[in-house]
């Protein structure tokens, strides 16, 4: 649904309705200016975008580190652990 940022403002209350449905887009000089979402899907895409950003983290954080972690297990492997409670690292896998 597309609506003038008049309109808009004149029947923000209206709208406001509107967006549990569908994305009101308001239109300024003929361009969509803003997007009018409800709270819940403002609420998915928020989700989403912290899950591709931990996502993302994660990727960077094996390319910068998986090897050196790879080669602290094998020496875990070869020698022991040498205290008691600790644990070898444990990747996510792939």
């Amino acid at each position: 649904m597309q609506v003038t940022a008049t309109e808009a403002k004149n029947r923000f209350g209206y709208y406001l309705s509107q967006v549990e449905r569908e994305p009101v887009q308001v239109l300024k000089n003929d361009r969509v200016a803003a997007v009018m979402i409800s709270a819940a899907r403002y609420a998915q895409l928020e989700a989403l975008e912290q899950r591709g950003s931990i996502e993302a983290r994660r990727q960077a954080f094996r390319a910068q580190y998986g090897d050196w972690i790879e080669a602290q297990n094998a020496h875990v492997e070869a020698q022991g652990l040498w205290c008691d409670g600790l644990v070898p690292w444990q990747q996510e896998p792939r």
